[in-house]
């Protein structure tokens, strides 16, 4: 589906609007971006910026939406509606190029598998039309199919005299083969603050303390390793409960609760299914801590929305995490698939609960120092400006 600002004026319903962002003196960007349905930090931020004021205050915008999966489990799938709609895509772009005649395009690229090869033939299509492109990367996987011939090319290609925005200094290793430093941006996501609600919480040594994860049950997002470290502290005759909150990917609810069932652990862990808005911030309102033990993720932002929370993190050295917890500080960093070294750490908050609540408050202080949605906005507007002054420039 294609979105442009005349399409979208019974949603906005502001004549001002329309005016303002359709001002002849602006320069002209398209947003090539990812909208949810389904939702996931690409498409999270990709919805933050279509519906940003201050970028429609600075430049003229336009809007394509590149995501053609409607749920989880269709991403990575080809049918006949997907090729059928990147069809309407590719005409949509060209038309959009030959009307509109954009000075910068915005790219969210996706860097591997069927998406990849979409976004390749879109970018040539850029290409013919000598738009300048900033491709904005929420997912890696270069380094892992570089070494493929039909990859290499094509990363060659859609690389070439292009700026990449990165959401981590810890993630150039990905694209180090075909981007320079000098082309690169550090731009670290950002939300806006959803911590409505005042919770006051009291853990001792007596109370049930309550380990959160949020994400899609998928197996990469360790969904079992915590299942697996819950074990251990089951074992070791702890009190707690873990929630396990959001919709149903490579794990069906079926298979998680019967995986839950043999190991014993049905009244101390739950699926909750997927929550959105005030039932979501309820959730995070009320633990004690997050865990998240992924083991493919560059930035996620759930970890960010925990902060807002005041809640101690526990994570991976996966991908930008570490930008986002600081050892000891705001949390812990256990290796991938440490189950062991999970379970310690949560052991450890449960017994030292005035450590976890100190946590939880340094977690907030970062937050607001480095992750709000205005630190993220002002940014993109900054970079976009340093591209168009490029654009120009030549």
């Amino acid at each position: 589906m294609q979105y442009t600002i005349k399409q979208n004026i019974e949603k906005r319903k502001s004549s001002n609007f329309i005016l303002e962002t359709m001002n002849n003196n602006k320069n002209k960007i398209l947003f090539m971006l990812h909208l949810p349905p389904p939702i996931h930090g690409s498409s999270i931020v990709g919805e933050i910026i279509y519906k940003n004021e201050l970028l429609r205050d600075n430049f003229n915008t336009y809007y394509i939406d590149l995501l053609m999966s409607k749920t989880v489990k269709e991403t990575g799938k080809i049918n006949i509606r997907k090729i059928l709609d990147f069809s309407k895509k590719w005409l949509g772009l060209l038309k959009t190029l030959i009307i509109k005649r954009p000075d910068l395009c915005y790219y969210a690229l996706s860097t591997t598998g069927s998406a990849f090869f979409k976004d390749f033939f879109l970018i040539s299509l850029l290409r013919l039309f000598n738009v300048r492109i900033v491709l904005h990367l929420h997912n890696k996987g270069v380094i892992q199919h570089q070494h493929k011939w039909i990859y290499n090319k094509s990363y060659r290609l859609v690389f070439k005299n292009t700026s990449v925005i990165l959401l981590s200094g810890y993630l150039y290793y990905d694209i180090e083969k075909y981007v320079s430093t000098n082309n690169v941006y550090h731009c670290p996501n950002g939300l806006k603050d959803s911590n409505s609600y005042t919770v006051t919480k009291c853990i001792t040594k007596d109370s049930t303390f309550k380990i959160l994860f949020l994400s899609n049950l998928i197996k990469s997002k360790g969904v079992f390793d915590l299942v697996n470290s819950c074990e251990i502290l089951y074992n070791k005759g702890l009190d707690f409960k873990c929630d396990f909150i959001g919709g149903e990917g490579d794990i069906t609810k079926v298979e998680f609760e019967e995986y839950v069932s043999k190991k014993g652990l049905s009244e101390h862990i739950k699926y909750l299914g997927k929550k959105f808005d005030e039932e979501k911030y309820r959730e995070y309102a009320n633990a004690d801590v997050f865990v998240f033990p992924t083991s493919n993720d560059c930035f996620p932002l759930v970890l960010i929305e925990a902060m807002q929370f005041e809640i101690p993190i526990i994570s991976t050295y996966e991908g930008g995490i570490p930008d986002i917890i600081d050892q000891g500080v705001n949390g812990y960093l256990v290796h991938k698939k440490d189950t062991k070294m999970i379970a310690d750490k949560i052991d450890f908050l449960i017994k030292n609960p005035l450590t976890a609540k100190n946590m939880g408050k340094e977690g907030r202080n970062k937050y607001e120092d480095m992750f709000t949605q205005e630190i993220f906005e002002q940014k993109i507007i900054s970079i976009l400006n340093i591209e168009l002054k490029k654009h120009h420039n030549n």
